[in-house]
């Protein structure tokens, strides 16, 4: 699964509209006509501006992980890495979104699709960890 790196630009603010008391998947509740309280999604979603970028998916290796073509990571470079974690690594020169697990000194990547073998880091490799997924952005695949 590819990855395409986008720097973030914190320089704007754009408050939404939020359902503070949150959004019920049954019936509407008379409180939701007046949202008056706002969010900006840079505040809530990057915790470390100088060191997050963004990254849109390409490809279906991550899919049963919840992360599709098209979907938009965040991506924190200043976090450190912890065995398991889903991270954004670069291979050999390509970025790709895996789970990472060390075990015995080896460095594994792990899709989150059967079609895609678990790949081992090598030696012959050239490998690092960029940065740590902390959000999934998706997109609703019905307004495309």
């Amino acid at each position: 699964m590819k990855i395409q790196i986008y720097s973030i630009d914190i320089s704007s603010s754009l408050p939404l509209p939020y359902a503070e008391e949150g959004i019920k998947a049954g019936f509407p509740s008379p409180a939701q006509d007046y949202m008056d309280v706002a969010i900006d999604l840079n505040k809530e979603l990057i915790k470390h501006p100088s060191s997050t970028f963004y990254g849109r998916v390409k490809g279906d290796s991550m899919r049963d992980e919840g992360i599709d073509d098209g979907d938009v990571l965040v991506i924190d470079k200043s976090l450190e890495f912890q065995n398991d974690d889903l991270a954004v690594c670069c291979v050999d020169g390509e970025f790709n979104v895996k789970r990472v697990r060390i075990e015995n000194d080896k460095a594994y990547l792990i899709s989150a699709n059967p079609d895609y073998p678990v790949m081992e880091v090598t030696p012959d490799n050239e490998f690092q960890i960029w940065g740590i997924v902390t959000y999934t952005i998706k997109k609703n695949r019905r307004r495309r």
